[in-house]
């Protein structure tokens, strides 16, 4: 399968009236359809500065990203950018959070609508779209910020740490259950994650990043050998352990 963007030499730094920080230097890998791609490094090397250059909201000073449409067209993907937080507005409904989205981009049409209905009923919220966010566990509350974000019907998902707010049990089952609807709706992904256990066990392939100004150290292929194919399950595979090792090893080895 071929991929659906590749970044070329990608580079970018901070500037300042004390001078400038470099932040990404040739940055290079390729991202391919339905693919969930997972990036980890050192806090503060550039990660989320990367995902917002992939996102389009800062422009890179070197480099360039390349489009390969499978229709054979040159425009972007379209975009869902999910952050650590929900971002869910208080004095909105459940239901009004997540066709919010839809609302600012005159979508309201009854399509997509049909398809956030449905939405609910799969991430199991359709009893709480009257609700209020604060009424909702945090787990319910990132499930409804993926809805508002899989209702613009993005085809490439960046996800910046989505599950960070939550204590650890809430997180597996979280990320369990969003991984698996978005494999299920055919997207693609790309994550960032501090947990490397999250890493492995969500990510087809995962990109490590060195220290800044950031390089890629290593790209390691992730394949488990699984009866059952769940992040959860993922964690007891015969491989996890060395992959674990292997990845911190290539994380905090300087060269």
């Amino acid at each position: 399968m071929q991929n659906i963007l590749e970044l070329k030499n990608i580079g970018y730094s901070y500037h300042s009236l004390h001078g400038e920080t470099k932040a990404l230097e040739n940055i290079s890998f390729g991202v391919r359809e339905g693919e969930f791609v997972a990036i980890v490094g050192p806090s503060g090397c550039g990660k989320s500065t990367l995902l917002s250059i992939i996102a389009g909201l800062l422009t890179p000073e070197q480099g360039t990203i390349l489009v390969n449409n499978p229709d054979g067209s040159l425009s972007y993907p379209r975009v869902g950018y999910m952050l650590q937080r929900d971002h869910l507005f208080e004095w909105r409904s459940v239901y009004r959070n997540v066709t919010l989205g839809l609302e600012l981009h005159h979508l309201l049409t009854p399509e997509r609508l049909k398809t956030v209905d449905r939405l609910l009923v799969e991430y199991g919220l359709d009893k709480f779209r009257d609700k209020r966010p604060s009424e909702l566990s945090g787990g319910m509350k990132q499930r409804a910020a993926l809805i508002r974000t899989l209702a613009l019907e993005p085809q490439l998902l960046l996800l910046d740490e989505p599950f960070s707010a939550l204590d650890y049990q809430t997180r597996l089952m979280v990320s369990d259950d969003i991984c698996r609807l978005i494999r299920a709706a055919g997207k693609t992904m790309i994550i960032i994650t501090h947990d490397l256990s999250e890493a492995i066990s969500l990510a087809d392939r995962i990109i490590v990043l060195s220290g800044r100004p950031a390089v890629v150290k290593t790209e390691m292929p992730i394949k488990l050998t699984l009866t059952d194919d769940s992040p959860l399950a993922a964690r007891n595979a015969p491989e996890f352990q060395n992959l674990f090792n292997r990845l911190w090893e290539d994380l905090t080895h300087e060269d």
